[in-house]
Protein backbone atom coordinates (compact mmCIF):
# COMPACT_ATOMS: atom_id res chain seq x y z
CA UNK A 1 0.00 0.00 0.00
CA UNK A 2 1.31 3.26 -0.75
CA UNK A 3 0.44 6.71 0.80
CA UNK A 4 0.01 9.53 -0.95
CA UNK A 5 -0.85 13.30 0.51
CA UNK A 6 -1.83 16.26 -1.15
CA UNK A 7 -0.73 19.61 -0.21
CA UNK A 8 -3.31 22.09 0.97
CA UNK A 9 -1.53 25.66 2.33
CA UNK A 10 -4.57 27.60 2.48
CA UNK A 11 -4.37 29.39 5.68
CA UNK A 12 -7.03 28.76 8.28
CA UNK A 13 -7.86 31.98 9.59
CA UNK A 14 -7.85 34.04 12.62
CA UNK A 15 -4.56 31.45 13.24
CA UNK A 16 -2.79 31.68 9.88
CA UNK A 17 -1.62 28.39 9.53
CA UNK A 18 -2.36 25.29 7.38
CA UNK A 19 -4.92 22.94 8.70
CA UNK A 20 -2.26 20.19 8.89
CA UNK A 21 -0.65 22.06 12.08
CA UNK A 22 -3.90 22.63 14.00
CA UNK A 23 -4.60 20.27 16.90
CA UNK A 24 -7.23 18.13 16.76
CA UNK A 25 -8.22 16.09 19.74
CA UNK A 26 -4.39 16.71 20.66
CA UNK A 27 -2.64 15.84 18.25
CA UNK A 28 -1.35 17.71 14.79
CA UNK A 29 -4.31 16.89 12.16
CA UNK A 30 -1.17 15.40 10.08
CA UNK A 31 -0.18 13.31 13.25
CA UNK A 32 -3.85 12.40 13.15
CA UNK A 33 -3.83 10.84 9.31
CA UNK A 34 -0.81 9.16 9.89
CA UNK A 35 -1.67 7.22 12.90
CA UNK A 36 -5.38 6.41 11.69
CA UNK A 37 -4.10 5.10 8.26
CA UNK A 38 -1.25 3.20 10.43
CA UNK A 39 -3.89 1.34 12.49
CA UNK A 40 -6.10 0.42 9.30
CA UNK A 41 -3.49 -0.28 6.79
CA UNK A 42 -0.64 -0.82 8.53
CA UNK A 43 2.84 1.03 8.46
CA UNK A 44 3.17 3.05 5.09
CA UNK A 45 5.33 5.93 4.74
CA UNK A 46 4.03 9.04 2.72
CA UNK A 47 5.41 9.65 -0.14
CA UNK A 48 6.43 13.17 -3.02
CA UNK A 49 3.65 15.31 -1.45
CA UNK A 50 1.31 16.30 -4.61
CA UNK A 51 -0.53 19.30 -6.04
CA UNK A 52 -3.55 17.61 -7.20
CA UNK A 53 -4.63 13.66 -7.62
CA UNK A 54 -3.97 14.25 -10.93
CA UNK A 55 -0.19 14.66 -10.47
CA UNK A 56 -0.09 10.81 -9.15
CA UNK A 57 0.75 8.97 -12.49
CA UNK A 58 3.79 11.02 -12.43
CA UNK A 59 4.81 10.63 -9.25
CA UNK A 60 4.07 6.81 -9.20
CA UNK A 61 3.65 5.69 -12.58
CA UNK A 62 3.25 1.83 -11.96
CA UNK A 63 0.00 -0.19 -10.61
CA UNK A 64 0.69 -0.72 -7.07
CA UNK A 65 -2.41 -0.06 -4.39
CA UNK A 66 -2.62 3.61 -3.50
CA UNK A 67 -4.55 5.83 -0.97
CA UNK A 68 -4.67 9.93 -1.31
CA UNK A 69 -5.92 12.55 0.48
CA UNK A 70 -5.64 16.08 1.01
CA UNK A 71 -4.18 16.97 4.35
CA UNK A 72 -6.71 19.33 5.80
CA UNK A 73 -9.24 16.73 5.48
CA UNK A 74 -10.58 15.32 9.18
CA UNK A 75 -11.64 12.07 9.27
CA UNK A 76 -12.20 9.72 12.38
CA UNK A 77 -11.05 6.20 12.04
CA UNK A 78 -14.78 5.28 11.98
CA UNK A 79 -14.95 7.30 8.70
CA UNK A 80 -11.55 5.85 7.13
CA UNK A 81 -12.60 2.41 7.81
CA UNK A 82 -15.92 2.43 6.60
CA UNK A 83 -14.72 3.91 2.74
CA UNK A 84 -11.44 1.71 2.90
CA UNK A 85 -13.25 -1.37 3.36
CA UNK A 86 -16.13 -0.60 0.75
CA UNK A 87 -13.38 0.83 -2.02
CA UNK A 88 -11.21 -2.02 -1.13
CA UNK A 89 -14.17 -4.77 -1.88
CA UNK A 90 -15.09 -3.17 -5.00
CA UNK A 91 -11.27 -3.27 -6.09
CA UNK A 92 -12.54 -0.35 -8.53
CA UNK A 93 -10.78 3.48 -8.13
CA UNK A 94 -13.34 5.32 -5.41
CA UNK A 95 -13.14 8.09 -4.14
CA UNK A 96 -15.16 9.38 -0.96
CA UNK A 97 -18.09 11.54 -0.83
CA UNK A 98 -20.56 12.88 1.32
CA UNK A 99 -24.97 12.81 0.30
CA UNK A 100 -26.12 15.45 0.13
CA UNK A 101 -29.65 13.63 1.88
CA UNK A 102 -27.28 13.19 5.37
CA UNK A 103 -28.03 16.11 7.56
CA UNK A 104 -24.88 15.84 9.59
CA UNK A 105 -23.41 16.66 6.61
CA UNK A 106 -24.81 19.54 5.29
CA UNK A 107 -25.04 20.65 8.60
CA UNK A 108 -21.10 20.78 9.83
CA UNK A 109 -19.16 19.91 7.07
CA UNK A 110 -20.79 21.93 4.06
CA UNK A 111 -21.27 25.01 5.45
CA UNK A 112 -17.78 28.35 5.65
CA UNK A 113 -16.03 25.43 3.41
CA UNK A 114 -15.29 25.01 -0.03
CA UNK A 115 -17.07 22.03 -0.46
CA UNK A 116 -18.81 22.07 -4.33
CA UNK A 117 -21.79 19.80 -4.81
CA UNK A 118 -22.63 17.62 -7.73
CA UNK A 119 -26.28 18.47 -8.93
CA UNK A 120 -28.78 16.87 -10.17
CA UNK A 121 -30.60 17.46 -13.68
CA UNK A 122 -33.18 20.00 -11.70
CA UNK A 123 -29.99 21.53 -9.75
CA UNK A 124 -30.45 20.22 -6.29
CA UNK A 125 -27.21 18.89 -4.67
CA UNK A 126 -26.63 15.27 -4.74
CA UNK A 127 -23.31 15.00 -3.57
CA UNK A 128 -20.04 16.54 -2.06
CA UNK A 129 -16.81 14.87 -3.40
CA UNK A 130 -13.72 14.65 -0.77
CA UNK A 131 -10.57 14.61 -1.37
CA UNK A 132 -9.76 11.09 -0.59
CA UNK A 133 -9.09 8.22 -3.20
CA UNK A 134 -8.55 4.71 -3.20
CA UNK A 135 -7.08 3.11 -6.40
CA UNK A 136 -6.20 -0.71 -6.58
CA UNK A 137 -3.95 -0.93 -9.49
CA UNK A 138 -2.74 2.66 -9.78
CA UNK A 139 -4.33 5.78 -11.33
CA UNK A 140 -7.15 5.96 -14.09
CA UNK A 141 -8.88 9.32 -15.47
CA UNK A 142 -11.73 10.84 -13.30
CA UNK A 143 -14.28 8.89 -15.92
CA UNK A 144 -13.75 5.72 -14.14
CA UNK A 145 -13.95 6.95 -10.53
CA UNK A 146 -16.14 5.13 -8.70
CA UNK A 147 -18.30 7.48 -6.01
CA UNK A 148 -18.71 6.21 -2.63
CA UNK A 149 -21.37 7.37 -0.16
CA UNK A 150 -20.23 7.52 3.19
CA UNK A 151 -23.22 8.35 5.67
CA UNK A 152 -22.98 9.65 9.49
CA UNK A 153 -25.65 7.87 10.72
CA UNK A 154 -25.98 10.51 13.13
CA UNK A 155 -28.03 10.60 16.42
CA UNK A 156 -29.89 13.68 17.38
CA UNK A 157 -29.16 15.12 20.85
CA UNK A 158 -30.25 18.18 22.79
CA UNK A 159 -27.57 20.25 24.70
CA UNK A 160 -29.46 23.82 25.70
CA UNK A 161 -33.21 23.96 26.27
CA UNK A 162 -34.37 28.44 26.32
CA UNK A 163 -36.96 30.16 27.13
CA UNK A 164 -40.02 30.40 24.96
CA UNK A 165 -39.28 33.99 25.14
CA UNK A 166 -35.69 33.80 23.53
CA UNK A 167 -36.51 30.70 21.00
CA UNK A 168 -36.43 31.26 16.91
CA UNK A 169 -39.58 30.17 15.29
CA UNK A 170 -39.90 27.17 13.23
CA UNK A 171 -42.39 25.50 10.85
CA UNK A 172 -45.33 23.52 12.38
CA UNK A 173 -46.97 20.09 11.87
CA UNK A 174 -49.65 22.22 10.03
CA UNK A 175 -49.04 24.27 7.07
CA UNK A 176 -48.13 27.91 7.39
CA UNK A 177 -48.01 27.44 11.58
CA UNK A 178 -44.80 28.31 13.00
CA UNK A 179 -43.87 26.99 16.64
CA UNK A 180 -41.42 27.99 18.95
CA UNK A 181 -37.64 25.62 18.88
CA UNK A 182 -36.72 25.16 22.51
CA UNK A 183 -34.51 22.69 22.10
CA UNK A 184 -31.17 23.35 20.89
CA UNK A 185 -29.40 20.13 18.87
CA UNK A 186 -26.13 18.88 17.28
CA UNK A 187 -26.15 15.77 15.33
CA UNK A 188 -23.95 13.30 16.70
CA UNK A 189 -22.00 10.64 14.58
CA UNK A 190 -21.15 7.43 14.06
CA UNK A 191 -18.17 8.55 11.66
CA UNK A 192 -16.66 11.64 11.19
CA UNK A 193 -15.46 13.48 7.89
CA UNK A 194 -14.76 17.45 7.55
CA UNK A 195 -12.55 19.96 5.37
CA UNK A 196 -11.02 22.35 7.55
CA UNK A 197 -11.48 25.74 5.45
CA UNK A 198 -12.24 27.79 8.80
CA UNK A 199 -11.97 27.98 12.33
CA UNK A 200 -15.45 26.73 13.18
CA UNK A 201 -14.77 23.24 11.91
CA UNK A 202 -11.56 23.29 14.09
CA UNK A 203 -14.62 23.74 16.77
CA UNK A 204 -17.06 20.98 14.82
CA UNK A 205 -14.08 18.58 14.50
CA UNK A 206 -12.50 18.93 18.30
CA UNK A 207 -16.06 19.29 19.59
CA UNK A 208 -19.46 18.27 18.02
CA UNK A 209 -17.68 15.31 15.91
CA UNK A 210 -14.97 14.70 18.53
CA UNK A 211 -16.08 14.27 22.02
CA UNK A 212 -19.29 14.65 22.38
CA UNK A 213 -19.64 12.29 18.96
CA UNK A 214 -17.18 10.17 21.37
CA UNK A 215 -19.80 10.38 24.55
CA UNK A 216 -22.72 9.63 22.55
CA UNK A 217 -20.78 6.25 20.92
CA UNK A 218 -19.88 5.62 24.21
CA UNK A 219 -24.10 5.67 25.67
CA UNK A 220 -25.23 4.31 22.46
CA UNK A 221 -22.43 0.81 23.45
CA UNK A 222 -23.25 0.56 26.55
CA UNK A 223 -26.68 0.44 26.39
CA UNK A 224 -26.54 -2.36 23.82
CA UNK A 225 -23.64 -4.72 25.45
CA UNK A 226 -25.54 -5.73 28.72
CA UNK A 227 -22.16 -7.55 29.37
CA UNK A 228 -20.00 -4.67 28.60
CA UNK A 229 -22.54 -2.37 31.33
CA UNK A 230 -22.18 -5.21 33.78
CA UNK A 231 -18.35 -4.92 33.65
CA UNK A 232 -18.29 -0.87 33.63
CA UNK A 233 -20.57 -1.63 37.30
CA UNK A 234 -18.55 -4.05 38.43
CA UNK A 235 -15.95 -1.89 38.01
CA UNK A 236 -16.99 0.76 39.53
CA UNK A 237 -18.30 -0.92 42.54
CA UNK A 238 -14.75 -2.25 43.25
CA UNK A 239 -13.60 0.79 43.06
CA UNK A 240 -16.26 2.56 45.40
CA UNK A 241 -17.03 5.30 42.74
CA UNK A 242 -19.94 7.00 40.68
CA UNK A 243 -19.97 4.50 37.55
CA UNK A 244 -19.42 7.22 35.20
CA UNK A 245 -16.31 7.88 37.58
CA UNK A 246 -14.62 4.26 37.35
CA UNK A 247 -11.63 3.66 35.65
CA UNK A 248 -13.57 1.76 32.44
CA UNK A 249 -14.29 5.45 31.59
CA UNK A 250 -12.10 7.73 32.87
CA UNK A 251 -8.27 7.05 31.85
CA UNK A 252 -5.53 8.91 33.25
CA UNK A 253 -1.63 9.08 32.64
CA UNK A 254 1.24 8.21 34.51
CA UNK A 255 1.71 10.47 37.07
CA UNK A 256 -1.09 12.74 37.00
CA UNK A 257 -2.44 14.08 40.53
CA UNK A 258 -6.28 14.28 41.24
CA UNK A 259 -6.84 15.91 44.18
CA UNK A 260 -9.73 13.28 45.90
CA UNK A 261 -12.59 16.48 45.90
CA UNK A 262 -12.14 16.60 42.25
CA UNK A 263 -15.23 14.89 39.89
CA UNK A 264 -14.72 13.39 36.79
CA UNK A 265 -17.03 11.86 35.13
CA UNK A 266 -16.50 9.82 31.98
CA UNK A 267 -15.71 9.22 29.10
CA UNK A 268 -12.53 11.30 29.92
CA UNK A 269 -9.17 11.29 28.94
CA UNK A 270 -6.31 12.83 31.15
CA UNK A 271 -2.51 12.44 30.15
CA UNK A 272 0.36 11.80 31.52
CA UNK A 273 1.88 14.32 34.52
CA UNK A 274 -1.39 16.53 34.88
CA UNK A 275 -2.40 18.57 38.64
CA UNK A 276 -6.41 18.49 39.36
CA UNK A 277 -7.24 20.83 42.04
CA UNK A 278 -9.59 20.51 44.40
CA UNK A 279 -13.49 20.96 43.64
CA UNK A 280 -12.97 20.60 39.86
CA UNK A 281 -15.35 19.08 37.89
CA UNK A 282 -14.87 17.63 34.28
CA UNK A 283 -17.33 16.12 32.63
CA UNK A 284 -16.90 14.21 28.57
CA UNK A 285 -13.50 15.62 28.19
CA UNK A 286 -9.95 15.53 26.79
CA UNK A 287 -7.09 16.70 28.57
CA UNK A 288 -3.23 16.40 27.21
CA UNK A 289 0.18 15.81 28.94
CA UNK A 290 1.16 18.09 31.73
CA UNK A 291 -1.80 20.30 32.28
CA UNK A 292 -2.73 22.02 35.51
CA UNK A 293 -6.03 22.44 36.80
CA UNK A 294 -6.44 24.38 39.72
CA UNK A 295 -8.85 24.57 41.73
CA UNK A 296 -12.79 25.15 41.10
CA UNK A 297 -12.51 24.90 37.55
CA UNK A 298 -15.53 23.13 35.54
CA UNK A 299 -15.12 21.70 32.07
CA UNK A 300 -17.55 20.33 30.14
CA UNK A 301 -17.11 18.45 26.84
CA UNK A 302 -14.15 19.97 26.06
CA UNK A 303 -10.68 19.61 24.57
CA UNK A 304 -7.04 20.94 26.63
CA UNK A 305 -3.99 20.62 24.97
CA UNK A 306 -0.47 19.57 26.47
CA UNK A 307 0.93 21.98 28.90
CA UNK A 308 -2.11 24.62 29.80
CA UNK A 309 -3.29 26.35 32.39
CA UNK A 310 -6.15 27.29 34.26
CA UNK A 311 -5.83 28.73 37.39
CA UNK A 312 -9.30 28.71 39.92
CA UNK A 313 -12.70 28.76 38.53
CA UNK A 314 -12.07 28.67 34.99
CA UNK A 315 -14.77 27.40 32.67
CA UNK A 316 -15.20 25.96 29.95
CA UNK A 317 -17.62 24.19 28.02
CA UNK A 318 -18.17 22.89 24.59
CA UNK A 319 -14.30 24.79 23.90
CA UNK A 320 -11.12 23.69 22.57
CA UNK A 321 -7.71 24.70 23.95
CA UNK A 322 -4.24 23.89 22.05
CA UNK A 323 -1.09 23.89 23.39
CA UNK A 324 0.36 26.22 26.14
CA UNK A 325 -2.26 28.22 26.60
CA UNK A 326 -3.24 30.05 29.65
CA UNK A 327 -7.17 30.81 30.63
CA UNK A 328 -7.06 33.05 33.60
CA UNK A 329 -9.20 32.77 36.57
CA UNK A 330 -12.84 33.66 36.56
CA UNK A 331 -13.01 33.41 32.87
CA UNK A 332 -16.13 31.86 30.97
CA UNK A 333 -15.59 30.13 27.47
CA UNK A 334 -18.37 29.01 25.61
CA UNK A 335 -18.14 26.96 22.25
CA UNK A 336 -14.82 28.78 21.51
CA UNK A 337 -11.24 27.87 19.91
CA UNK A 338 -7.61 29.29 21.57
CA UNK A 339 -5.00 28.39 19.76
CA UNK A 340 -1.21 27.48 20.89
CA UNK A 341 0.74 29.49 23.18
CA UNK A 342 -2.18 32.47 23.81
CA UNK A 343 -3.46 33.87 27.08
CA UNK A 344 -6.67 34.97 28.27
CA UNK A 345 -6.74 37.53 31.51
CA UNK A 346 -9.31 36.98 34.21
CA UNK A 347 -12.69 37.91 34.18
CA UNK A 348 -12.90 37.45 30.13
CA UNK A 349 -16.16 36.18 29.23
CA UNK A 350 -16.67 34.50 25.52
CA UNK A 351 -20.38 34.64 24.37
CA UNK A 352 -22.01 32.67 22.60
CA UNK A 353 -25.67 33.26 22.05
CA UNK A 354 -27.20 36.34 19.53
CA UNK A 355 -29.69 38.50 21.31
CA UNK A 356 -31.22 38.57 17.94
CA UNK A 357 -32.63 35.83 16.16
CA UNK A 358 -30.17 36.52 13.34
CA UNK A 359 -27.95 34.19 11.59
CA UNK A 360 -24.76 34.21 13.37
CA UNK A 361 -21.85 34.92 10.81
CA UNK A 362 -18.56 33.57 11.16
CA UNK A 363 -15.04 33.29 8.66
CA UNK A 364 -15.30 31.10 5.62
CA UNK A 365 -13.26 29.51 3.27
CA UNK A 366 -12.71 32.56 1.23
CA UNK A 367 -12.27 35.25 4.23
CA UNK A 368 -15.72 36.42 4.16
CA UNK A 369 -18.21 36.51 6.41
CA UNK A 370 -20.83 33.96 5.87
CA UNK A 371 -23.88 32.16 7.72
CA UNK A 372 -22.59 29.76 9.99
CA UNK A 373 -25.63 27.69 10.43
CA UNK A 374 -25.50 27.32 14.25
CA UNK A 375 -27.84 28.86 16.64
CA UNK A 376 -25.15 29.34 19.04
CA UNK A 377 -21.26 30.04 18.65
CA UNK A 378 -18.42 31.35 20.52
CA UNK A 379 -15.26 33.02 19.70
CA UNK A 380 -11.92 32.19 18.44
CA UNK A 381 -8.65 33.85 19.37
CA UNK A 382 -5.23 32.61 17.23
CA UNK A 383 -2.03 31.60 18.43
CA UNK A 384 0.36 33.91 20.39
CA UNK A 385 -2.59 36.01 21.32
CA UNK A 386 -3.05 37.93 24.57
CA UNK A 387 -5.99 38.83 25.70
CA UNK A 388 -6.49 41.55 29.02
CA UNK A 389 -8.51 40.95 31.90
CA UNK A 390 -12.33 42.15 31.76
CA UNK A 391 -13.00 41.66 28.42
CA UNK A 392 -15.99 40.86 26.74
CA UNK A 393 -16.22 38.61 23.35
CA UNK A 394 -19.45 38.80 20.87
CA UNK A 395 -20.44 35.53 19.43
CA UNK A 396 -18.38 34.08 16.41
CA UNK A 397 -15.84 37.17 16.51
CA UNK A 398 -11.93 36.49 16.31
CA UNK A 399 -8.93 37.82 17.43
CA UNK A 400 -5.83 37.19 14.80
CA UNK A 401 -2.58 35.33 15.66
CA UNK A 402 0.06 37.32 17.58
CA UNK A 403 -2.61 40.12 18.73
CA UNK A 404 -2.74 41.84 22.34
CA UNK A 405 -6.05 43.31 23.46
CA UNK A 406 -6.30 45.09 26.82
CA UNK A 407 -9.57 46.68 28.43
CA UNK A 408 -9.63 49.85 28.35
CA UNK A 409 -12.98 52.64 28.04
CA UNK A 410 -12.76 52.69 24.02
CA UNK A 411 -12.37 48.98 23.73
CA UNK A 412 -13.93 46.60 26.03
CA UNK A 413 -16.27 44.62 24.42
CA UNK A 414 -15.41 42.83 21.00
CA UNK A 415 -17.90 43.45 18.43
CA UNK A 416 -16.05 42.80 15.46
CA UNK A 417 -12.99 40.61 14.27
CA UNK A 418 -10.20 41.83 15.49
CA UNK A 419 -6.81 41.91 12.85
CA UNK A 420 -3.33 41.80 14.11
CA UNK A 421 -2.87 45.76 12.58
CA UNK A 422 -5.44 46.49 15.32
CA UNK A 423 -3.70 45.17 18.59
CA UNK A 424 -2.78 47.07 20.84
CA UNK A 425 0.95 46.59 21.13
CA UNK A 426 1.08 48.55 18.49
CA UNK A 427 0.29 52.14 20.36
CA UNK A 428 3.49 51.80 22.53
CA UNK A 429 6.75 52.72 21.99
CA UNK A 430 9.16 51.10 18.99
CA UNK A 431 11.28 49.53 21.81
CA UNK A 432 8.55 48.05 23.79
CA UNK A 433 6.28 47.09 20.75
CA UNK A 434 9.10 44.72 19.54
CA UNK A 435 9.38 42.81 22.61
CA UNK A 436 6.37 40.89 21.08
CA UNK A 437 7.16 38.69 17.88
CA UNK A 438 4.99 38.26 15.72
CA UNK A 439 5.00 34.38 15.15
CA UNK A 440 2.21 33.99 12.71
CA UNK A 441 1.97 36.65 9.79
CA UNK A 442 -0.69 36.18 6.70
CA UNK A 443 -0.25 33.88 3.84
CA UNK A 444 1.03 36.34 1.40
CA UNK A 445 3.16 38.00 4.11
CA UNK A 446 4.81 34.77 5.10
CA UNK A 447 5.40 34.81 1.22
CA UNK A 448 7.01 38.07 0.66
CA UNK A 449 9.17 37.59 3.65
CA UNK A 450 10.65 34.57 2.53
CA UNK A 451 11.20 35.85 -1.46
CA UNK A 452 13.12 38.72 0.50
CA UNK A 453 14.71 36.57 2.83
CA UNK A 454 16.08 34.63 -0.27
CA UNK A 455 17.20 37.31 -2.15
Amino acid sequence: MRKFIIEDNHMIAPFNEPARDLSILNKPLKIHHADILEEVLGPTEAEMPLRTVHDLPHVAPGRDECVVYRDNLYFDIEFFTAFFDQARASQLPSRAVLPASDAAWMKYAVPLSRLEPVRDHSGAPLYYPLDLWYFPKGYVEQRHWREVPIFSDYREKGYYNVPDSMSNLKPGAQPGVAERDLDLTHLLTERSCLSIDSWVHVYFANIILGVFSRGSRFEEYLSRHNFFALKVLFRAILEQKQLLSCSKLVQVGEGTIIDPSAVILGPTTIGRGCYIGPGVVIDNCAIGDSVNIAQGCQLMLSVVGNNCFLPFRAALFMTTLMEYTIIAQNTCLQMCVVGRNSFVGAGTTFTDFNLLPAPLRAINARGELDDSGQPVLGGCVGHNARIGSGMVIMPARVVESDSILVASPERRVIAKNISYEESDHHKLRPSIARLHKRRYPRQAESEAAYLEEWE
